[in-house]
């Protein structure tokens, strides 16, 4: 069977059409930046910038816009071999508008029906998706027929495959191979081997990768849109959270803002948010709360609650997307949970220190010098 991959997202693509001036309303905004978008394709293109393996299961229109994101994700390193194109109907693109620090509407044209909104369970590459190392699907994916269902398969396909022992010391041998001998995860919920403290190290700098065959993770991001819902579009989100408990059933990582915590809990408190989710299936819950940072709890009783990390915000829009892939590459790596969201965190600073989303998203000597620092130094020259 082929390598797996690192990461293998599921869900939204489309065009980001964002203004190149800030605090300008859209009416007198004079020069544009075309850029690839989609949150389940920005985290792939985020995980591969931090050096993982990434594959992406969505569709575009049979359109130029279409053309142009199999042409990003192949510049960014994303493999684009499950990116189908839907002749029905035009690829999505999105306008926003750039209010610095805390005002970024977004506008989607998505009518009559985005391309990503017809993956079919049947299409998909199951064994694929089975044997990635981490698996990321997100809350649009099921906002309509085919692609709920569809995702709903995915799901049930990595649960379906038991985590042998054996072929997990296999295919960490085949890490081990890619990487020279550096070892990965042991599956310990905590990625120690002996489940005491990690190795010590500079203020900072990143912790070596824990040992043991790597682990396999399945992400539930949240993403709660509810113009993608139909008539739930300014709804309270019944009917989302009977299908948002169905796929945290098979989760092993859930993500959200508190909003979106809400929608999959009915709990807005930061604790009872995560205890509500941990009971839902999960066995990482993560919280994210803007300016209050982020909170973690996982099942095994590991708490990290981390602040944010000061910075000058450009455009918030893809903090959250470079948080989602560093949160893979961290969890992949088998770092502890605190320093895992310390390091997402700082991703998505980065990122919201920028005008750009996908072609923003940071590399790793960026991650960790703003982690040395503990801050994020504001963007200089033609930074994206």
């Amino acid at each position: 069977m082929p390598e797996p991959y690192d990461v293998i997202t599921m869900g939204r693509i489309g065009v980001d059409i964002y203004p190149l001036q800030t605090g300008v309303p859209l009416a007198r905004v004079e020069t544009f930046g075309k850029f690839l978008g989609g949150s389940p394709s920005n985290v792939a293109v985020a995980a591969a910038r931090l050096g993982r393996r990434t594959a992406v299961i969505t569709r575009t229109g049979r359109d130029a816009f279409g053309d142009y994101l199999h042409q990003a994700l192949g510049e960014f390193g994303v493999d684009d071999r499950w990116v189908s194109a839907v002749p029905e109907y035009p690829t999505p693109v999105t306008f926003c508008e750039i209010f610095p620090p805390d005002h970024f509407p977004l506008y989607f044209y998505r009518q009559p029906k985005a391309p990503d909104l017809e993956i079919r369970g049947e299409e998909l590459d199951l064994d694929a998706v089975r044997a990635a190392r981490v698996f990321w699907m997100t809350g649009t994916g099921l906002c309509a027929e085919p692609s709920r269902t569809a995702t709903l398969t995915a799901l049930l396909a990595r649960a379906e495959r038991p985590y042998s022992r054996a072929r997990a010391e296999t295919e960490d041998s085949r890490a081990r191979a890619e990487t020279g001998g550096t070892p990965v995860h042991d599956g310990t919920p905590d990625g120690r081997a002996d489940g005491g403290a990690p190795a010590a190290g500079p203020a900072g700098s990143r912790p070596p990768e824990a040992s043991g065959p790597p682990p396999r993770i399945t992400v539930f991001d949240l993403d709660w849109r509810p113009m993608f819902w139909g008539e739930q579009k300014g709804g309270d989100g019944e009917a989302a959270r009977a299908h948002y408990r169905e796929a945290l059933a098979h989760a092993t990582v859930a993500v959200g803002n508190l909003d979106e915590c809400e929608i999959a809990t009915g709990e807005r408190d930061p604790r009872a948010a995560a205890a509500a989710l941990l009971d839902a299936g999960p066995e990482l819950a993560v919280v994210k709360q803007g300016p209050g940072g982020v909170l973690a709890v996982h099942r095994d009783g590991t708490t990290a609650e981390i602040p944010p990390l000061p910075v000058d915000v450009v455009n918030g829009l893809g903090a959250g997307d470079a948080f989602g892939g560093a949160l893979c590459h961290g969890l992949l790596a088998g770092w502890d949970t605190g320093h895992v969201m310390r390091y997402a965190n700082a991703a998505g600073a980065i990122v919201a220190s920028r005008l750009a989303c996908s072609s923003a998203m940071p590399f790793p000597h960026e991650v960790e010098q703003a982690l040395a620092e503990g801050l994020v130094a504001p963007a200089t020259g033609d930074a994206p």
